[in-house]
C-alpha cells in the first residue's frame, strides 16, 4: 500500500500535497457477494448514508439478503423502504441472473478486471460505476480510475484543471498501475475538505 503511495506522490505532486495536507486515506473494503452489490445499486447517484438507510430497512424486513428472498419482495414493499421503480428492476434483475446462474459472483475473484466487467454489465442495472466500486472494494483491483464517479471528477477538475473525461481518462495513465490508490486519495481529499466522513 504504502509503495502505491510513494509512486503516484512520485508521479503528481497533487498527491503529495493531499498527504500532506490530510494523511494516508483508509483503504475501502467491502465483502464480496449479492448483498454488497444490492447496496451499490442503491448508492447509485445518492449519497452512501442515504443508501444505507434505505439498505438497513431491506435488511430489518428481511431474514436474509439473499437472491431468492428479494426478487419476490414486492414492488409497492420496495418503495416503502424507499427504492425507485427503477432500482427495483435492477436489484430483482440482478437476483434473476444469479438464480437462472448466468452470473457466478463466485467465479469473479479469479478473473481479470476486464472479464469482471464483461460478466457484471450484462445484468441490466449494472454500469461501469458499480463494476468500478465492487472491482475496487470487493476484489480490490489496484488500478482503476472510476471517471462516473462525481467526487472525482470534480476533484479532478479542481486539482488538475482538467474538465473533460477522455482527457482525464489520458492524464490518469501516468499513475498506472495504482489509479485506484489515486482515487482514494481524491475520494479522500474531497471529504476531507468538506469536513465529512463516509463509513464505506
Amino acid at each position: 500500500m504504502q509503495e502505491a503511495f510513494d509512486y503516484i506522490s512520485g508521479k503528481d505532486s497533487i498527491f503529495k500535497t493531499i498527504i500532506e495536507q490530510y494523511g494516508l486515506p483508509a483503504i475501502p473494503f467491502r465483502p464480496q457477494g449479492f448483498e454488497t452489490l444490492v447496496l451499490l445499486i442503491l448508492e447509485q447517484q445518492v449519497s452512501i448514508d442515504s443508501a444505507k438507510a434505505t439498505f438497513l430497512k431491506i435488511k430489518a424486513s428481511q431474514k436474509d439478503i439473499n437472491p431468492e428472498t428479494l426478487l419476490h419482495v414486492s414492488d409497492e414493499d420496495y418503495r416503502a423502504f424507499g427504492v425507485s421503480r427503477q432500482k427495483t428492476s435492477y436489484i430483482k434483475a440482478l437476483a434473476k441472473a444469479l438464480l437462472n446462474k448466468e452470473l457466478d459472483l463466485e467465479s469473479l475473484p479469479f478473473k481479470s478486471a476486464q472479464e469482471v466487467r464483461d460478466e457484471l454489465i450484462k445484468v441490466k442495472g449494472i454500469g461501469n460505476w458499480t463494476i468500478d466500486i465492487y472491482l475496487m472494494f470487493c476484489l480490490q483491483a489496484p488500478d482503476l480510475l472510476p471517471l462516473g464517479d462525481i467526487a472525482v471528477v470534480n476533484t479532478i477538475k479542481e486539482l488538475i484543471g482538467i474538465h473533460d473525461k477522455d482527457t482525464m481518462g489520458r492524464y490518469a495513465q501516468k499513475w498506472s498501475p495504482y489509479r485506484s490508490y489515486a482515487t482514494y486519495l481524491l475520494w479522500h481529499y474531497y471529504l476531507k475538505k468538506r469536513n465529512r466522513r463516509v463509513v464505506y
